[in-house]
């Protein structure tokens, strides 16, 4: 099974650029939106968002893990773990979703249990792991910005106990900033460019990931089987991934909001 059976599934019930958005997000697929609109997701930083990355499997894990924090603790890490396994086995297992999954069950488990040095043991072991068996992937730059989000996440992403909306609107803004503290100065590094208005398109768009990648599963699945079985979902990804556009397209049109150094 690949994931170009499902993209065809999802372009049947989306228009652009919402399609390739969403292929980008749960396959991995390149993004086949025009060169305008991409030029604004790297104005306001969220390519990183619409590939398949470390990053999008970090915030699915951490709201899986939000989800079932009234399960005992165990349950809750299977439940994850389990999550992690279906995800490779759906896209297939590519090498940057290997990776991603395989950084996500060693770190996330421990950021599930709250102890932050066992996360960051867990995080050097699996770039020591990547680094013997799958050497070629150390060198790329995705690989360095899945590593740098999850460590991110493990120094400042505290898992705290917070109830209700406001208290789940605080965790996820707390998640989605910690997130970008190593992956902002890689970026620059690399391709010498700043958006100043990243953290603010990142703390509006981030916490779509998770849902739309539940959202975006179920579409697939069920359009497969039947045309008529993934309209609800796919309703709701449309909603959620134009609200997604509004966001990329106000924000890359403020002034000073982007500076490429040459």
């Amino acid at each position: 099974m690949t994931p170009e059976i499902f993209t065809s599934v999802i372009n049947g019930y989306l228009p652009e650029p919402q399609a390739s958005l969403l292929n980008g997000i749960i396959f991995g697929i390149s993004l086949k939106t025009s060169k305008g609109f991409y030029d604004e997701l790297k104005i306001v930083g969220l390519l990183h968002l619409v590939v398949l990355s470390g990053t999008n499997i970090t915030l699915l894990i951490t709201m899986i893990g939000q989800i079932t924090r009234f399960f005992s603790k165990r349950t809750s890490v299977v439940i994850s773990m389990l999550t992690v396994i279906f995800f490779i086995a759906f896209v297939g297992p590519q090498a940057p979703v290997v990776r991603a999954g395989f950084m996500g069950i060693l770190t996330l488990v421990a950021i599930i249990y709250g102890r932050k040095s066992l996360a960051i043991y867990s995080l050097l072991l699996s770039a020591l792991f990547t680094l013997v068996f799958w050497p070629a992937w150390f060198k790329t730059l995705s690989f360095r910005l899945s590593y740098g989000a999850a460590l991110g996440l493990i120094l400042f992403g505290k898992n705290e106990n917070n109830k209700g909306l406001i208290g789940y609107i605080k965790a996820d803004f707390r998640t989605s900033l910690a997130a970008q503290v190593f992956t902002v100065p890689l970026i620059f590094l690399y391709f010498k460019q700043v958006s100043f208005i990243s953290p603010v398109a990142n703390v509006l768009v981030s916490w779509l990931i998770a849902p739309l990648m539940v959202l975006g599963f179920a579409t697939a699945i069920l359009g497969k089987i039947n045309f008529v079985l993934g309209l609800i979902p796919a309703y709701l990804c449309h909603g959620l991934l134009t609200y997604m556009v509004f966001v990329v397209e106000t924000l890359s049109r403020l002034p000073f909001a982007f500076f490429q150094f040459k």
